[in-house]
């Protein structure tokens, strides 16, 4: 038809799996856009996908405090990465299961709004819906941590 009224619902989780920022497009923008907004303060260390691989958005990140790291691509060369941050990026399948919870038990992904106002209002109360609930999918990363620590000569 020519047309699309998707959204992108772009998310950022801390290793206990609470909502840290979140951030709405357009279904057909660019996503690395909201990289900028959505780690805007926040330092460490960030996982994503292949969508937010970008050299310049990681380095104005990293001037800011925050190390994001990403798969890459198959034509690229291979990155290299501590131990620590490769299993940190093999774990990143946490933030599809927040999605998931987020679409079947808050039920953010309804498609017959009638009015924008409302699609809003909807996303807004899953999201909110989502930080209420007692248990979240979450990182072990504590012992990790203590086992890396281990590993590394002193």
């Amino acid at each position: 038809m020519g047309w699309f009224y998707g959204f992108k619902l772009h998310i950022v989780i801390n290793h206990l799996g609470e909502l840290v920022s979140f951030c709405m497009t357009r279904g057909h923008r660019d996503d690395r856009k909201p990289l900028a907004q959505l780690f805007k303060h926040l330092q460490g260390l960030a996982a994503g996908d292949k969508g937010y691989l970008s050299k310049s958005k990681q380095e104005t990140l990293l001037n800011k405090g925050l190390k994001l790291i990403t798969r890459v691509r198959s034509n690229m060369k291979e990155k290299i990465m501590s131990t620590f941050e490769k299993y940190f990026l093999s774990q990143r399948s946490i933030v599809e299961t927040v999605i998931g919870q987020l679409k079947s038990i808050c039920q953010i992904e309804h498609t017959r709004h009638r009015k924008p106002d409302n699609f809003l209002i909807n996303v807004i109360s899953g999201l909110m819906a989502y930080t209420l609930l007692p248990r979240k999918p979450s990182l072990k990363i504590h012992a990790v941590a203590e086992f890396s620590n281990l590993l590394t000569p002193s």
